[in-house]
């Protein structure tokens, strides 16, 4: 049991360690708080949840992901390698992929609710 616990310490000084050292990372986190309060507001139904909950797991993941990857490429090499240059625009690929499938899920979600209340106001 004391390892289990410990390993949510580890998890936890991960997430602090990803909030203090990375800017995108609190971009990350700020668009996310700001989706799930509109999608508080537009009272999105359950499914739309899970789909928001689920992309929003992803392009934080994928920016975790790609920050241990540049940590560990900066710590095996301060030099400039062509392969560490790969590894790293690689990693930078995923999350840019990540983040525009979450504009594309946000945009399916949220554009009926948008266009609901466009008619109402008109």
């Amino acid at each position: 049991m004391k390892k289990f616990l410990q390993g949510f310490g580890f998890a936890i000084n991960g997430w602090k360690a990803f909030y203090k050292t990375q800017f995108n990372g609190k971009v990350h986190i700020l668009i996310a708080m700001m989706i799930i309060i509109i999608g508080i507001i537009a009272g999105i139904s359950k499914t739309e949840w899970i789909l928001i909950f689920l992309t929003i797991g992803m392009v934080i993941i994928t920016e975790m992901i790609n920050t241990a990857i540049e940590f560990t490429c900066n710590f095996i090499s301060k030099e400039y390698h062509t392969e560490i240059k790969t590894i790293k625009d690689l990693s930078a690929g995923a999350v840019l992929l990540s983040a525009i499938i979450a504009v594309i899920v946000g945009v399916l979600i949220f554009a009926p609710y948008f266009f609901e209340l466009i008619q109402k106001i008109l």
